[in-house]
């Protein structure tokens, strides 16, 4: 499962979108600047982060902060939402009636039984994005949120030794059919297409913790 990953305010290259918003990589810069370099966790109970999402449910992709997981009746969910995997996607395509990308430049997983933890990332500086799908939810306030669940499948062959699934990676060119693409078993089974086209370049890199190692997060 995919429980902590970065944002690092330094990108140099921007693989999020086919047609490059400067309005939301700026918005992106900004929060990750904000953010103190802390790793992004899930939302819950202790913590409140909000984390940046892009969505385009009324039109152009937009910037906005979502709380990471499922709320159910003002509370976290009591069933593991942070993840959502994408056989249950496939099976139940319904879960794919709302969706965003998470903008990242690397995610972080623990190899067991060892207890190494591996940063995963397309490289130095690379910004990426992770399909998600979403829904709204009532926080313990009662404010109304974006809630965000990442979707994750098994890993490729070269990673399978460290972690045994990995985030839905979204190349540009398929950012647009993600969002606003017809929920379906065929947009589940062309965005695993489109994630693997990209497995070649995801690389990982011991570390001694999910955190930054002095790195902007």
């Amino acid at each position: 499962m995919c429980a902590s990953y970065g944002l690092d305010p330094r990108f140099t290259e921007a693989e999020l979108l086919a047609e490059a918003d400067e309005a939301v990589l700026e918005g992106l810069r900004s929060w990750a600047e904000t953010n103190a370099g802390e790793t992004l966790r899930p939302t819950g109970r202790n913590l409140r982060n909000l984390n940046p999402l892009v969505t385009a449910a009324d039109g152009p992709p937009e910037l906005l902060q979502a709380w990471w997981g499922f709320l159910i009746d003002g509370q976290p969910a009591r069933f593991p939402s942070i993840n959502t995997r994408s056989e249950r996607l496939q099976d139940r395509p319904g879960g794919l009636r709302t969706r965003a990308i998470v903008p990242t430049t690397g995610w972080f997983e623990m190899q067991k039984p060892e207890r190494v933890w591996h940063r995963f990332g397309l490289g130095s500086g690379v910004l990426f994005g992770m399909a998600a799908v979403t829904q709204r939810g009532r926080t313990p306030d009662g404010e109304w949120t974006t809630c965000y669940s990442i979707v994750m499948r098994p890993a490729p062959e070269h990673l399978a030794h460290l972690h045994d699934r990995v985030p839905v990676l979204v190349p540009p060119t398929f950012a647009a059919d993600w969002l606003t693409g017809e929920p379906s078993r065929e947009l589940m089974d062309e965005a695993l297409i489109a994630a693997a086209s990209l497995d070649s370049r995801v690389a990982a890199e011991p570390k001694a913790d999910d955190k930054g190692d002095g790195m902007l997060f």
